[in-house]
């Protein structure tokens, strides 16, 4: 597997690449944001670690520019910040996942495992789900709306793929959080209502149907007879 680790930290940057460079990943590195950030747009890469707390540039602002320009190649974050505001401000950029410091070699191994299964999980038995005017397909990962493809994020993908797949049923949000993203939030913070909000703003570029319904205190519900307005 090809990695993309930015990271300016040399002690850390060595280490990240000796233990992934032992797993038979192929490494290439990056102590810049300007230069790890032109490498993650020239060249192709199946994940990218990601330090916020770069010289010359923030890594959230790396992190948003590579969504910006359509890359969607997952990104875990590796950083010393250890607060909640900053996870879910990295995981609202885009961010798979966020990884503190100092950090256990198997749990960033882990880690990284387990964003790869994400990205490639499928259902064998059923890999396409429609719903009105919205389709995604597991396999291929993409997802469709009035047969006109919408680029995902790899997190926004997941997210939708979990609504495909239970229509028509309040999603409460600590089920979100758990199976989309295998990760504990506290329900009252706007991290899912974030991802809600993207998806909901790519839709509705291509049809005005309120697919996605908010279910006050509760969570949130995909209609399969929806209304025309977005609550």
């Amino acid at each position: 597997m090809k990695i993309l680790v930015i990271e300016d930290d040399r002690i850390v940057r060595t280490l990240v690449k000796h233990v992934l460079e032992n797993e038979g990943h192929e490494v290439t590195v990056a102590d810049r944001a300007e230069t790890g950030e032109k490498m993650a747009l020239e060249d192709d890469h199946e994940i990218i670690i990601l330090d916020l707390g770069l010289p010359d540039r923030s890594g959230l602002e790396v992190c948003k520019t590579l969504r910006g320009n359509n890359i969607t190649t997952p990104i875990l974050i590796l950083s010393a910040y250890q607060n909640t505001d900053t996870k879910i401000a990295g995981l609202n950029t885009g961010a798979d996942d966020y990884l503190t410091k100092p950090f256990d070699n198997k749990e960033l191994l882990a880690r990284i495992n387990a964003i790869i299964r994400r990205v490639k999980k499928g259902d064998v038995t059923n890999n396409i789900y429609e719903c009105g005017e919205l389709k995604i397909d597991l396999v291929s990962r993409e997802f469709y709306v009035r047969d006109t493809k919408v680029l995902l994020t790899n997190n926004e993908f997941n997210l939708m793929a979990y609504f495909m797949k239970n229509p028509d049923r309040v999603l409460y949000k600590d089920e979100l959080t758990n199976n989309v993203w295998d990760i504990n939030f506290d329900t009252n913070t706007n991290f899912l209502n974030v991802y809600i909000s993207y998806i909901r703003k790519k839709i509705e570029e291509l049809t005005p149907v309120n697919y996605i319904q908010t279910v006050r205190k509760k969570g949130f519900k995909l209609n399969s007879r929806p209304v025309q307005e977005y609550d």
